[in-house]
């Protein structure tokens, strides 16, 4: 393997010394080689004893040219020294370099000969000879850093001596960060600052300044990194241990106005040679560093007029350099640490207020690096810059007028903008007046580049993920800071709106408003990462989150209390202790006025004019005691005592309030018994000398300033007698002279900033450091302070701008808002995200159409599109489709977070389905009856008729609507254009992407509250489309009519209905909670349903049934099901007959379930009523009685009891009725048209049916027992219904109706019954009275005789023998001797007489004598009806009812009785005659 070969080193040198020497001797100085003979000579003859003589006049000559003569032989010495030697690195290092120093060093030298010999050095450097393995390798740097430090030679053409300075810096880089481990502090203070000062001289050209600035940074990045090897704790201890020393020899300093540190100047003296020291060298650290960041940070002081702002912007550069190398390192030195925080931190916020952009720039740059690397320890001074930069950055408030144009610009969302609560400045800017209640414009507003500087800082400061929660923690979880996180917000949001409404927006008004938009945007994404587990845990040496949750909450109430106290004391006093601020912490120690002292003191936010103003009241005397008792004036001078107590308040102007002020803290400081001070008196007349003396001093319009002469003149005598000692006066006089006593609120400018900056350093003691976690902990309660203005600031951003980057982060600010809401449980603030949206949809509009417009349908790939206006401007903004994707996208899934944001979704859904963009599921109507329907999108009113004659239920109910929008319109279609058809179909492309059915399928899965809030929002859109558009229409007609407004057919309105019905019926769980919101909709339609469409009214109907079949499960809602009867058995005539299909499907369904929950007789009653209502429609009829046959019909499925047992029969009784009706309809119209009538229709059939099951009820009272009821209760509420209605039914227009209904009834009566067995003279009366009479007499109505003139002579006929037989049954008996049957008996022969004489010609005329004559002889044989004998034993009812009986027959039938019962023979004349 072949070595690389290089040039040997000792050729190198001697090229070296050729090249320095050659020219030399371009040089005049060296031009003759004379000298150099001449002096070789004269040394040559001494070296071997001769004595050389030497002209007089050669001597001066001589002395003049030995320097010249020694540079150029130092060369061949080391020519001559060189020559045996082999190897180079074996020679000491300071003997090779020698000559070339002193070539470097000499101010004989010129800038091209000191040129070449820099040039040498560099090439030492580059080729080895210069290394770590040299001989005395640190006694040459230390040289070499002494020589190029001390650089002279005769100035030449301003660019040649300029290279000379670029090899100088070139040299010191290559010393520095090739050797710096074998230099000391003093060293590298001398190149730093050779390079420094080069850097800084404004009169050496760009180009070396830019160069010298480079290698500045170059050398400050390896000193700083230095400070990652070093210890800190170790560095400290001797630095503080050698601090004098150090401070002697380690010293630098820059030069702006000079360059003959640098350039030739043949009047300075050359550099001493550098000191050799004794053992080995220690390597530059803490002592070096720490000079150098003292000479950057002192140029930067803007009051310092020795250095330009072109200096202090090269020195913010390096500044800049060090802070990125070792910035984190920094603080770890207390000494570095001290000087960045004051006045490091000082010099660089002062600088931030420049008005030279580039050092604005500069400034800020270094400051953005500062707290990235030192944050931590910089809490106060972070709270000052950023409230700083907000106040610089806040917009102006818009005028009235551009708030009226920005809500006409951006109406989407509720505007941000509540102010946050104010806190105190500690700013370098002019100081207003403290009050937390009112903003505070502190310094002008930054405009143009330096606004846009200002925030781009502000966004690289807030970059760290945990920086809005570090913000929370440390300030607006702290008392005495600001709420800086809600002002930050507050700014931000407020930005990204426009400060001037232009129609076209500047392009850096712009980029404000996006930068501000970013950090909002970032804010949100690090609150979302966390929420999904970047976050870290809470450090445990911080205080716990719930004391720092704590705090916020106590300073709130503070903010609150020095706002009211500042308005009006006694009200923040009372305020303060009713929320226990004050007066919490008496006890024997502590008084009133100690604790109200305490916070006095403490609190920052209150106005301290005021303050000053409230302790000095005459009534305030023991509270002003306790504030002055509170400073501890223990060992202070005079001055610094009166200092201390001035500052904490504003010494109000009246001489009285100053007295008590100064009369008490003369007490508590002469307590301490201060030096020199003999009396209490002698401290107030000193008290009021130094604020005269402070006023004399500091007051501009003092043009005589008091001398100390006169000071001491002042104070003549009032040391209780005595005089003060001069330089005890002299102190205090010098002190209030150089620093005035700064009173708060009294002064701007530079003396207020360093007032200010005086507090913050003595707040910043006990701060403590930044607390740093990027934890969830706070996230909730940031959140909920902050969500709506952020929400509404990204909808605002969304809306307006057009940049694709912003809108993508918009939009996925806006998920990450919606994330954060639901995993945080805000509904509010996934209702505000949801209303942003949909306001950036286009898909809501403000007034729908109350018809639906006729709309082209095309025909694309065999599926039919409408093309609506909405279909097609929706399908041309990107914006809404991204907006209704993203919207939908969010809601999808997170269903359960949502509360008023569902009226928004179903406002979607309604303009959708109007334009038949909705998915088909979501466009059906379920029924009982056919399933499911399309809800039609057009249709006319239909008219209502009182009846039906044929069969149709729903399909019939629509026979009136169109099914599908267009089919049978005879308006003109617009014609839809190509683009209209492909914007429509980009639009449904959008709709399907929003996955619309599976969010409906969501609700049905939604938690109850999420629930209720989609219900109620749907009843409400509904109820606006109906009941309130009925209410306000009516209204404005003005002229009502005869028949009553009605709204036409609305077919959103029914959408709405069967949403929110279809969804309360697929959530039974929740039927509970849902039922009164659904009912109160239903109720409002069913309450005036005339007003309203038939369709509309029979959706109703149909979603009441089906909430009822649900509603019937649930026994807490039992009475609800029969509030749902009531209401339809309460529809009219027309409306019921409309919906009678649905009702009784309905109510079939529910009776079949759910018997039972019917159970009392009104609750049957109510059902009854409800299919009575239905006996009049041919198929709603068929449905009713199906049902009733099921309940009555013998076997498993009957259903009847004592409670259903009268409904039951009075409906079947109906039933029976509606047929005699249909049979004389039938007679009439068949008369009519001279055709007969028909007697078989399902009418007929299902009132002989009904016959059947009324006789099967008598079947089950017959066998059935009933406890709970007495005898006579059976009778009268169960047997005594069932024979009246078959007493009815026995007139019956059908003749087979009513003969089977007269035969059942004589069964019944006759029969071996229960309930006939002891029967009271009551029951018997109302057999009689209540249902064989009104049977009678019914027959013998012309009316009725008519219905079947044929038919009804028998049925009379069969009437007279069930009277004749009934009373035989009942009343001639035995056991009825008793019983006074005169009234009865005389009833019955009228009825017999009617019937007799009601038509001669029949056969009833016969067949009535024959069956009274076997009453007669039964009644005669059980003696009840006796004729007169001879001696006449009958007792006086016989001889009264013969009487009566005798008088009655004879006007019918004379003669009769006698015949039948002959009186005897012996026996004297009848009493008839």
């Amino acid at each position: 393997m072949s070595t690389r070969r290089t040039v040997s080193q000792k050729h190198v040198l001697y090229s070296e010394i050729l090249s320095v020497t050659s020219a030399m001797r371009k040089n005049s100085r060296w031009a003759a080689t004379t000298y150099f003979m001449n002096t070789r000579a004269s040394a040559l003859g001494s070296n071997m004893g001769l004595r050389m003589s030497t002209p007089v006049h050669d001597v001066e000559n001589r002395r003049s040219l030995n320097k010249e003569i020694d540079l150029m032989a130092g060369f061949q010495e080391l020519k001559r020294a060189m020559r045996d030697v082999e190897d180079v690195s074996s020679v000491p290092l300071p003997s090779i370099l020698g000559p070339f120093f002193a070539i470097i060093r000499s101010p004989l030298s010129t800038g091209p000969i000191t040129s070449a010999a820099l040039s040498s050095l560099h090439k030492f450097f580059t080729c080895g000879i210069i290394s770590t393995s040299s001989v005395d390798l640190d006694a040459g740097l230390v040289e070499l850093s002494s020589t190029v430090s001390h650089c002279k030679f005769e100035p030449s053409d301003s660019s040649g001596d300029e290279v000379v300075l670029l090899k100088i810096m070139a040299i010191i880089q290559d010393c520095l960060c090739g050797f710096g481990s074998v230099l000391g502090d003093v060293e590298v203070c001398e190149m730093l600052e050779t390079v420094l000062t080069t850097a800084c001289q404004m009169r050496l050209s760009e180009t070396l300044r830019r160069s010298a600035e480079f290698t500045m940074n170059t050398l400050v990045q390896t000193c700083f990194s230095r400070l990652h090897v070093l210890d800190a704790v170790l560095e400290e201890d001797k630095l503080n241990a050698n601090l004098e020393e150090i401070e002697g020899e380690v010293k630098m300093s820059v030069a702006t106005d000079d360059a003959s540190s640098t350039i030739g100047d043949d009047a300075s003296t050359s550099a001493p040679e550098p000191p050799v020291s004794a053992g080995p060298r220690i390597q530059y650290g803490l002592p070096s560093i720490l000079e150098l960041l003292r000479v950057l940070v002192n140029v930067l002081d803007p009051n310092d007029q020795k250095h330009t702002d072109s200096t202090r912007l090269t020195v913010l550069g390096i500044l800049n350099t060090a802070f990125e190398e070792a910035g984190p390192r920094i603080p770890d030195f207390p000494s570095l640490k001290a000087l960045i925080i004051d006045p490091g931190c000082k010099f660089l916020f002062q600088l931030a207020r420049s008005d030279n952009t580039s050092v604005l720039h500069a400034a800020l740059r270094t400051i953005s690096t500062m707290f990235d690397t030192m944050r931590r320890h910089l809490k106060l001074q972070q709270e000052l810059f950023l409230a700083f930069t907000i106040d610089r950055l806040a917009p102006p408030l818009p005028t009235p007028k551009q708030l009226n144009k920005r809500a006409t610009t951006y109406a989407g969302s509720p505007r941000p903008g509540t102010p946050a609560p104010e806190t105190p400045l500690l700013a370098p800017a002019e100081q207003e007046k403290d009050n937390s209640t009112q903003p505070r414009p502190l310094v002008p507003p930054a405009q143009g580049q330096t606004r846009d500087l200002l925030l781009e800082t502000l966004n690289q400061i807030a970059r760290h993920s945990s920086f809005m929660v570090d913000v929370y923690t440390n300030y607006d979880c702290d008392i005495n800071c600001e709420n800086l996180l809600e002002r930050l917000i507050e700014f931000l949001t407020k930005s990204v709106y426009p400060i001037h409404h232009h129609d076209h927006l500047d392009i850096q008004q712009q980029n404000a408003q996006f930068l501000c938009l970013d950090l909002l945007l970032a804010f949100v994404n690090d609150m979302a990462n966390r929420a999904q587990g970047a976050s870290q845990s809470w450090p445990s040496e911080y205080p716990a989150p719930e004391s720092l949750m704590q705090i916020k909450s106590q300073k709130k109430l503070i903010l609150s209390a020095a706002s009211k106290f500042n308005a009006k004391p006694k009200t923040g006093l009372a305020f303060l202790e009713e929320n226990g601020l004050i007066y919490a912490d008496l006890s024997s120690e502590v008084s009133k006025a100690q604790s109200l002292a305490k916070f006095l003191k403490s609190c920052s936010r209150l106005d301290k004019r005021l303050l000053g103003d409230f302790i000095s009241k005459p009534d305030n005397i023991e509270i002003l005691r306790a504030f002055i008792g509170l400073f501890d004036f223990k060992d202070k001078p005079m001055a610094d005592a009166m200092r201390e107590l001035l500052e904490a308040f504003r010494l109000p102007g009246e001489a009285q309030q100053i007295s008590r002020i100064t009369e008490t803290y003369a007490s508590i400081y002469f307590a301490t018994q201060p030096a020199e001070i003999k009396s209490e008196d002698a401290v107030f007349v000193l008290a009021f000398a130094v604020i005269m003396l402070n006023t004399d001093q500091h007051n501009p319009q003092v043009r005589k300033r008091m001398s100390f002469e006169d000071f001491q003149k002042n104070l003549r005598g009032v040391n209780n007698g005595g005089d003060f000692s001069p330089a005890y006066l002299q102190n205090i006089y010098d002190s209030i002279r150089k620093h005035e006593i700064v009173m708060p609120e009294e002064h701007t400018g530079q003396l207020g900033f360093e007032y200010a900056w005086k507090e913050l350093l003595t707040r910043s003691r006990q701060a403590g450091d930044l607390m740093v976690a990027n934890t969830s902990h706070f996230d909730i309660d940031i959140f909920k302070s902050v969500w709506k203005p952020v929400i509404s600031a990204i909808a605002y951003a969304f809306i307006t701008f057009d940049d694709d980057y912003i809108i993508q982060r918009s939009v996925a600010g806006f998920r990450q808002c919606a994330t954060l809401a639901g995993n945080f449980l805000l509904p509010d603030v996934f209702d505000f995200v949801v209303v942003s949206l949909s306001q950036a949809t286009g898909l809501l509009s403000e007034n729908l159409p109350a018809q639906v417009p006729n709309y082209p349908v095309v025909d694309v790939e065999g599926q039919s599109v409408t093309v609506s206006n909405l279909s097609v401007k929706f399908g041309t903004n990107f914006k809404g489709q991204l907006a209704a994707v993203v919207l939908f996208n969010i809601v999808n899934g997170n269903g359960n977070a949502l509360r008023e944001g569902w009226t928004q979704i179903f406002e979607m859904f309604q303009n959708l389905f109007l334009r038949s963009l909705l998915p088909t599921r979501m466009l059906q109507m379920e029924d009982f009856l056919g399933g499911v329907s399309m809800i039609p999108l057009r249709g006319s009113q239909p008219q209502r008729q009182a009846s039906r004659s044929e069969g149709g239920g729903l399909l019939s109910a629509l026979s009136s609507y169109l099914m599908t929008p267009y089919s049978a319109s005879s308006e003109a279609l617009p014609e839809a254009t190509d683009s209209d058809v492909e914007n429509t179909l980009c639009t449904i492309d959008c709709v399907a992407s929003c996955r619309l059915d599976e969010l409906y399928s969501q609700i049905m899965y939604l938690d109850l509250h999420a629930l209720i809030a989609a219900i109620r929002a749907l009843e409400a859109l509904a109820h606006d489309r109906t009941i309130a558009k009925l209410r306000q229409e009516s209204s404005d007609d003005g002229n009502p009519a005869e028949q009553p407004f009605s709204l036409p057919y609305d077919p959103a309105s029914v959408f709405l209905l069967e949403t929110m019905v279809s969804i309360a019926c697929q959530t039974p769980q929740h039927i509970e909670d849902l039922w009164p919101i659904v009912f109160e909709h239903l109720s409002g339609l069913l309450s005036t349903p005339e007003q309203y469409s038939v369709l509309l009214v029979e959706r109703a109907v149909v979603g009441l049934l089906r909430l009822c079949l649900i509603v019937a499960q649930f026994p807490s809602l039992r009475d609800q099901l029969y509030v749902s009867f009531d209401l339809l058995a309460g529809l009219k005539p027309a409306i019921a007959n409309s919906v009678a299909e649905q009702v009784i499907s309905g109510l079939v369904l529910i009776v079949q379930k759910h018997q039972s929950v019917i159970r009392s007789q009104t609750e049957w009653n109510l059902v009854f009523v409800l299919m009575r209502s239905t006996i009049s429609h041919p198929e709603a009829s068929r449905l009713s009685f199906d049902l009733i046959t099921n309940l009555v019909s013998e076997g498993p499925e009957q259903h009847v009891s004592p409670d259903n047992f009268p409904g039951l029969v009075q409906l079947l009784d109906d039933f029976v009725s509606t047929a005699g009706l249909t049979i004389e309809n039938q007679q009439h119209r068949g008369r009519r048209r001279d055709t007969p009538a028909a007697t078989s229709t399902p009418q007929v059939e299902r009132g002989k049916k009904a016959v059947d099951l009324l006789v099967t009820l008598k079947k089950w009272l017959s066998t059935s027992q009933v406890p709970s009821m007495s005898k006579e209760q059976v009778w009268r509420q169960l047997w005594l219904p069932l024979l009246s209605s078959l007493s009815r039914q026995s007139t019956n227009a059908s003749r087979e109706i009513r003969h089977n209904s007269m035969s059942q009834l004589q069964r019944i009566l006759l029969g071996p019954h229960e309930i006939f067995k002891d029967s009271s003279d009551v029951q018997r009366e109302e057999i009689f009275n209540r249902v064989v009479f009104p049977l009678l007499d019914e027959l013998l109505k012309p009316q009725v005789f008519v219905r079947d003139p044929p038919g009804m002579p028998e049925s009379r006929l069969r009437a007279s023998a069930l009277l004749c037989k009934t009373f035989m049954h009942f009343e001639v008996r035995e056991s009825s001797n008793q019983s006074d049957i005169r009234i009865l008996w005389i009833q019955i022969l009228d009825l017999l007489d009617r019937l007799m004489n009601a038509d001669r010609g029949d056969q009833l005329y016969e067949a009535i004598p024959e069956s009274l004559k076997n009453v007669i002889l039964v009644m005669q044989a059980t003696q009840m009806l006796v004729p007169p004998s001879a001696d006449d034993k009958r007792s006086q009812e016989q001889r009264t009812l013969w009487t009566a009986t005798a008088e009655r027959m004879e006007r019918f039938l004379p003669g009769f009785l006698t015949e039948i019962i002959p009186p005897p023979s012996s026996d004297p004349p009848s009493e008839s005659s």
